[in-house]
């Protein structure tokens, strides 16, 4: 079986790696966090996510009942660097709410009439009618990370995006859209090897692309790019953390951080759990 981009992944690792990350990935046994400062050596005990989850999918049905029922508009942003799993959390999120109510938005690249035209514009028919969720996976930031690092747009371009993004993210709030923003982030070893399951795994070598190739000799442009944003876009909504070397934390972390801002109906805090500040938090929790 041929492998994506003429296995550029594999041949990274090989021939391109530092030495640190390619013997993290070779030494890891099974259940193992690859990134050195994560605050777990070892993934969540299987069993205890699973109970968990179940808990905490419960509190998500109540979340968007409520939601429904009181009109309510939710915007989710979620972002982070290539293979941080933001795909994978918003299917957690959605796998058991009603699919009329609650979206995915994950646009491609603009058309050429959307890059004619203002950058926040093609976001904005996406957002929520009353009693609606809308998840954006990945959405108009970007301008602040991805287009900086691979040069898509230009300084001055980017510098008005900073300018604008404060007060697009007010208008929203101030017209009633609850918005919440997650930032996924991983460990160089742990993207690396999550890009390499990809490209040995043909139900997933889909989610490949040249930017994720590339990116990979881009680390430090992209942690550049990541720090800068996140401190110029924190307001007037802060960003939430996700530490997401383990997927099971990162996903039940990041449901309570969405879940904890809200007084909904009938919400259980001993099912909703607590939020684990080594995991989940603000800005200063984010590790380039």
């Amino acid at each position: 079986m041929s492998k994506p981009f003429d296995g550029a992944i594999s041949a990274f690792y090989e021939n391109g790696a530092p030495g640190d990350v390619r013997d993290a990935i070779k030494d890891a046994k099974k259940g193992d966090i690859l990134n050195p400062s994560y605050p777990y050596d070892k993934r969540m005990d299987k069993g205890d996510y699973e109970d968990a989850y179940d808990a905490i999918q419960i509190e998500l049905v109540k979340f968007q009942t409520w939601a429904k029922d009181t009109g309510q508009r939710i915007v989710i942003v979620f972002e982070g660097r290539d293979a941080a799993g933001k795909g994978g959390t918003i299917s957690r999120f959605r796998e058991n709410l009603n699919p009329r109510h609650a979206k995915t938005v994950a646009l491609s690249k603009p058309s050429d009439r959307e890059a004619a035209s203002w950058y926040m514009q093609r976001y904005i028919a996406h957002m929520p009618a009353e009693g609606e969720i809308t998840f954006f996976d990945r959405s108009w930031y970007n301008r602040g990370v991805v287009e900086k690092v691979f040069d898509f747009c230009t300084d001055e371009e980017r510098a008005q995006w900073f300018e604008q993004v404060g007060p697009f993210e007010s208008m929203l709030r101030h017209d009633g859209i609850h918005l919440s923003k997650i930032w996924l982030n991983v460990g160089r070893a742990t993207q690396l090897k999550r890009f390499m399951d990809r490209e040995e795994d043909p139900l997933k070598q889909w989610k490949l692309s040249w930017i994720d190739v590339e990116g990979l000799n881009r680390w430090d442009a992209y942690t550049d790019a990541i720090q800068e944003t996140l401190t110029r876009t924190n307001a007037p909504c802060p960003w939430i953390i996700i530490r997401s070397d383990d997927k099971r934390r990162a996903r039940l972390n990041a449901i309570r951080s969405v879940l904890s801002q809200f007084d909904y109906a009938g919400r259980d805090d001993k099912g909703l759990g607590k939020i684990d500040d080594k995991v989940a938090g603000g800005i200063d929790l984010w590790d380039g």
